[in-house]
């Protein structure tokens, strides 16, 4: 089993969408996935449990993330059945009071709190292959509970010039914050391009300057562009139908990013 997040400081880079499509291409494939949102935002949830609701299951919301990590319950009463292989811990907006109710447990140390998030996921990572943490851009108590808990992390980096300042700000956070002072056992898996435009000069400038700075070997080779297709999910979930064009193109577009990611795991572990 591994922990997994694609993650950047900043918003809008698609992560989201990415960690559930990934995780859908990866379902299919057989490999057991829970998705676990931890983005007060709910966006991963929305989308999750359109997808649930649109395959005739009907989905009701709880408890959340959030009711059971302060309850001290056990994860797997959370979990709700997206599809086949795939299912979801739920998150709202109360997950926004998390970082304020870890500051004042004063039975917990610094450690035991950033690391709050592992060990609730002890109870539930032996029946799955993947699990996946979604988070919101912003530095917090909580995004550092999810990055302790990974043992990969893939940067979202948006094909613009300010994304790449804030994936250096990233690293050097995740460096200086956690790594060092906790020694963290988290790895970056690669750095996964999100273009604006196909084909815009401008990307692909950032790109260029991207690659080289952090080096051709940690850049992933399969990008993510911008679809209208995956636009249309949040609002009705996702769908696969073999009929359609759209659902087709998109699927396979994130059929190679899931296909990389596995090859980059397996030469990861075994290098």
């Amino acid at each position: 089993m591994m922990i997994i997040s694609f993650c950047n400081e900043k918003g809008g880079t698609g992560k989201t969408s990415t960690t559930a499509l990934v995780a859908w291409e990866l379902a299919k494939r057989g490999k057991k996935i829970l998705a676990v949102d931890c983005d007060p935002q709910g966006n991963l949830t929305n989308l999750m449990v359109k997808t649930a609701n649109q395959q005739g299951s009907l989905v009701t919301i709880d408890p959340s993330l959030f009711s059971l990590l302060i309850n001290r319950e056990e994860l797997q009463k959370g979990i709700i059945n997206v599809t086949t292989n795939l299912d979801l811990i739920p998150c709202g907006a109360d997950m926004n009071m998390f970082s304020r109710w870890l500051d004042k447990q004063s039975n917990l140390n610094e450690e035991q709190k950033v690391s709050y998030l592992k060990e609730r996921l002890k109870t539930v990572d032996a029946h799955y292959d993947f699990i996946f943490l979604d988070v919101s851009p912003t530095m917090s108590l909580t995004n550092d509970n999810v990055f302790v808990a990974c043992e990969w992390l893939v940067i979202m980096l948006q094909t613009q010039q300010r994304a790449l300042l804030g994936a250096h700000s990233f690293l050097n956070y995740l460096q200086s914050n956690l790594i060092d002072e906790f020694g963290t056992n988290v790895d970056v898996l690669g750095i996964l391009p999100v273009l604006t435009k196909a084909r815009s000069n401008v990307d692909m400038e950032v790109l260029q300057t991207a690659t080289s700075e952090f080096g051709p070997e940690n850049m992933f080779d399969s990008k993510v562009t911008a679809m209208e297709r995956v636009k249309r999910y949040d609002l009705t979930g996702i769908t696969d139908q073999r009929s359609s064009v759209w659902d087709k193109t998109t699927h396979e577009a994130y059929d190679k990013v899931a296909t990389e990611f596995l090859k980059r795991l397996e030469v990861k572990m075994n290098g």
